[in-house]
């Protein structure tokens, strides 16, 4: 059971572009958030790849990593995740051994199969090769060698990736990724933020199948939640209507750049979307200082993650930035 002066907490950014705001504007205010974090005590921010989403400034991932990791100075900065299927494997081992290089000790690299887009864009990306899921745990194992000192004799390698030290971490949505992490000896990052359902489920699994390995002996587990801080739990409430409406976009195919707290569209009245919505904010935490403490504590106590992971969907830089100093005095940090 973790303790609440114990757990790291990092960040998860997706780059999402505000209303009003561009692509620039969305990469601009990543840094900011990794700045913030960064001199709060954060442990690791990271970036997803998307692709095909006109509201989302994140599908070069490697690139924005190498941004804000030349912005920042101690925060570890990575992948959450590089969409492995969408790539060789010795791409991405140059791509990450080189910003490895540039800043050493602060690369993460975290794995998912999805394509992080619609069918259309996957086969775009993928050059045909729509079974490339299906070789994922094969490609990650080709990573680790690719990284490995004892790859030096192969007629293929990858510099300057060979021999440097780049964790790697299994992301996933749902329980076939828990069995992936756990029986590879991987750290295992679930995406509770927008796929809850399966949370416990696979932490379950995970820690009953894990197999210890060279790089971890014993199970590490990330569980990324959503976090909307504010002064009063009534604000909080407020502000969580731009993550609401956001959410109504995904699941309408209607989506916007992130925006005011406006009020709930009058489809949000539809039962069946109203409950996918709420289905998808099963793992969001809302509040005050006080609120956010006795809840996030309860969830830390309840599901033994070793790290949280927040992402934070709020409209307007400066509340977004206040919610991680609420969250930094609700949780102490390492």
């Amino acid at each position: 059971m973790k303790d609440k002066s114990t757990i790291p907490v990092s960040v998860l950014e997706l780059a999402t572009l505000p209303e009003g705001g561009n692509h620039k504007t969305a990469i601009e205010n990543t840094v900011s958030v990794a700045q913030h974090t960064e001199s709060l005590g954060y442990k690791r921010i990271w970036m997803a790849e998307h692709h095909n989403m006109e509201y989302i400034a994140s599908s070069a991932t490697s690139v924005l990593i190498g941004h804000v990791a030349g912005q920042t100075s101690k925060i570890r900065v990575g992948s959450g995740g590089i969409m492995l299927p969408n790539h060789s494997p010795l791409v991405i081992a140059e791509q990450f051994g080189t910003l490895e290089t540039l800043y050493p000790g602060r690369i993460d690299l975290g794995l998912g199969r999805a394509p992080g887009s619609d069918q259309e864009t996957a086969y775009a990306l993928r050059r045909k090769n729509m079974n490339a899921a299906q070789d994922f745990q094969e490609d990650v194992r080709q990573l680790q060698t690719y990284f490995s000192p004892e790859n030096k004799d192969a007629k293929v390698r990858a510099f300057p990736a060979e021999g440097l030290n780049v964790p790697l971490y299994i992301l996933g949505s749902s329980t076939d990724s828990a069995y992936l992490a756990a029986g590879l000896g991987l750290p295992y990052a679930f995406a509770a933020h927008f796929a809850p359902a399966q949370l416990y489920e696979a932490i379950r699994i995970y820690k009953t199948h894990f197999k210890p390995s060279a790089v971890l002996k014993n199970p590490y587990m990330i569980a990324c939640v959503n976090v909307i801080g504010a002064e009063s739990d009534e604000e909080a409430n407020e502000l969580q209507n731009s993550l609401i409406r956001l959410i109504i976009g995904i699941i309408t195919n209607t989506r916007q750049p992130i925006g005011p707290p406006r009020d709930l569209p009058e489809i949000y009245q539809v039962p069946e979307v109203q409950h996918m919505v709420n289905k998808m904010l099963a793992c969001t935490f809302t509040g005050s200082e006080n609120t956010l403490r006795e809840n996030l504590r309860n969830f830390i106590q309840e599901s033994g993650v070793d790290e949280l992971m927040v992402a934070t969907h709020i409209f307007g830089m400066k509340k977004k930035l206040a919610s991680f100093s609420i969250l930094k005095n609700a949780l102490t940090f390492d």
